[in-house]
């Protein structure tokens, strides 16, 4: 008759259950000196087995969503940005806003931290076991205007519509023409009150305008994107060179502060475009610190991120360019 141990590791080499069977011995050992329960043992073997396949699938999902490298909120230096309230932060990363299909927007200008945060939401996210995909506008864009004209446009559109939680990054970094703020709008349209959304830009509402070549466009899409959205501006210095203040332009010897984001001077010969944003009866836009959606703000064009010298993606706008 083969003992009971024997025919533990066969079941448990049946079931697929490495981790469980590379920890047995140890357990048995605890329990026959008394240090475990027997049903504590099974727990054990069992918690051993589900940490290792969690662990694996978190890396599986992580790496589907392109969210490497890893970003966490426990890693970002809350007190280098004095303008976000960390308990407000932390709130969000309860995901209850991808229950609601909101659209979580992050402004600032750029380096100081916000693709850091949405990254880190969205890793909390696929840890508490939602589908995520993680690409910047450019790639968005690229990859629809490729879809179109190989004939696949729709097969593409449910792609990025299918996760709860689709995080579009570097919003305003390169103008768009009309055909790919299009195709950026049919994929808005499609997640409309059905799927959560994380956007990053270091451009304020206002210029949508000049982003999307298009202010028609710009405004049916602003129109659905703050419809049920929360918005979270951070002002501050670069996160990036948070630990080289020494290396910061015109700043020997300490961290350049951060001006605020205000509305440009028009006698300053900064450019006019204005996105108006007709807000509905219902429209429940929600704010963090001190940005309101309903007075759309343009960023400071000193903090506008300047575009690459590289040739632009299908999609994209080279006489446009800010």
């Amino acid at each position: 008759m083969i003992p009971v141990t024997e025919r533990i590791r066969q079941s448990l080499v049946s079931l697929h259950m490495a981790r469980a069977l590379e920890t047995l011995d140890q357990t048995l050992s605890r329990l026959e000196k008394g240090e475990i329960s027997a049903i504590e043992a099974i727990d054990e073997l069992l918690a051993e087995e589900l940490n290792l396949r969690e662990g694996r699938r978190i890396g599986v999902a992580l790496r589907t969503a392109r969210l490497m490298p890893i970003k966490t909120l426990e890693s970002f230096d809350f007190s280098f940005q004095p303008s976000l309230d960390r308990h407000r932060i932390m709130a969000l990363a309860q995901l209850e806003f991808i229950k609601r299909a909101e659209v979580l927007h992050f402004l600032s200008p750029p380096g100081t931290g916000k693709s850091h945060l949405a990254t880190a939401i969205g890793v909390a996210a696929v840890r508490a076991g939602r589908s995520v995909y993680r690409c910047s506008l450019a790639e968005l864009i690229e990859a629809q205007t490729k879809a179109e004209r190989e004939g696949r446009l729709a097969e593409k559109i449910r792609f990025y519509a299918r996760a709860s939680l689709l995080i579009v990054d570097e919003i305003g970094y390169l103008p768009i023409t009309s055909g790919g703020a299009n195709l950026f709008f049919q994929l808005v349209n499609a997640r409309y009150e059905k799927g959560a959304m994380i956007l990053t830009s270091n451009r304020g509402f206002a210029e949508w305008g000049d982003i999307f070549g298009d202010p028609v466009v710009a405004t049916a899409l602003l129109d659905r994107l703050l419809h049920h959205a929360v918005v979270v501006q951070i002002e501050g210095a670069s996160y990036r060179l948070r630990h080289h203040s020494d290396l910061s332009p015109n700043t020997p010897g300490h961290m350049q502060q951060s001006p605020r984001l205000r509305r440009p001077n028009a006698a300053a010969g900064h450019r006019k475009t204005e996105v108006p944003i007709t807000c509905t009866a219902d429209r429940q836009t929600r704010e963090v610190g001190n940005f309101s959606p309903a007075l759309p703000r343009k960023f400071d064009p000193a903090f506008t991120a300047k575009p690459p010298s590289q040739p632009l993606p299908e999609g994209f706008s080279q006489s446009n360019r800010p």
